[in-house]
């Protein structure tokens, strides 16, 4: 059975969580995939296909399922919303020869996933060039209304910025403890989005790296859940444990 079969069958529900960025209404899934209806475009950021097989040329051995087990993720949401557009936001393969490696079974998932949409790829500090070989349009950056996409955040105050390259990821303060899970970031005028690769790691929102991006005092997560993403301010935030 492929990704594309798996994902057709039974359906969850979608939470519905909106958030905007410069206005625009948008809605975060808890697998790590961003909707934006007003274009019925699905934004997904960091795939990172060919992971596994990018260690295992350098003489790490890892299970090589990785590509495998991220499309499956990505079919199950593109059989729910089945959006006109899809954009990756960069770092979409682990290397500049990702696309050489990806497996036959593999290609034709990705292949049954763009037929009938707009597929965009956006190049990243990975995957620099086009990977030769597969179908949709390749680009550094896209401006669609008021919203700009790219892999990198710029530093400094940029209105309508989605972005990845950084993998979110949020301590939250309770009453028992913290729990530390993947999430968008954002403050109102740009957002971050998590990781979606299924060999990704993620970086904490607090740390150094971040704060050229949002005022603390304004910054918010939407952190991913089993079931739903939970919006969080960021006073409920605690850096990691050292």
């Amino acid at each position: 059975m492929t990704a594309v079969e798996y994902a057709s069958g039974p359906e969850e529900q979608i939470d519905e969580t909106p958030l905007t960025v410069a206005g625009v209404g948008l809605m975060p899934f808890c697998d790590g995939t961003l909707y934006w209806p007003g274009e019925d475009m699905l934004i997904v950021s960091d795939l990172h296909f060919e992971k596994a097989s990018s260690y295992a040329a350098r003489g790490t051995f890892l299970p090589p399922y990785d590509t495998a087990a991220t499309l499956l993720k990505l079919a199950r949401r593109i059989a729910l919303v089945d959006p006109k557009r899809v954009v990756t936001l960069g770092d979409n393969f682990h290397d500049r020869r990702g696309g050489e490696r990806l497996g036959e079974r593999d290609r034709e998932t990705l292949a049954t996933l763009q037929k009938g949409r707009d597929w965009v790829w956006i190049s990243g500090n990975h995957d620099p060039v086009p990977q030769v070989g597969l179908s949709g349009e390749w680009c550094e950056t896209l401006s669609v209304g008021p919203l700009i996409f790219r892999h990198e955040p710029t530093a400094g105050r940029c209105t309508g910025e989605l972005a990845g390259h950084l993998h979110p990821s949020a301590r939250v303060r309770g009453r028992r403890g913290s729990v530390r899970r993947a999430c968008f970031a954002g403050d109102g005028t740009r957002l971050v989005l998590p990781a979606f690769g299924s060999m990704t790691g993620g970086l904490n929102v607090l740390d150094t790296a971040f704060q050229p991006l949002f005022n603390p005092t304004v910054l918010k997560v939407w952190v991913l859940g089993q079931d739903r993403v939970y919006g969080v301010h960021g006073d409920r935030l605690a850096g990691d444990r050292r």
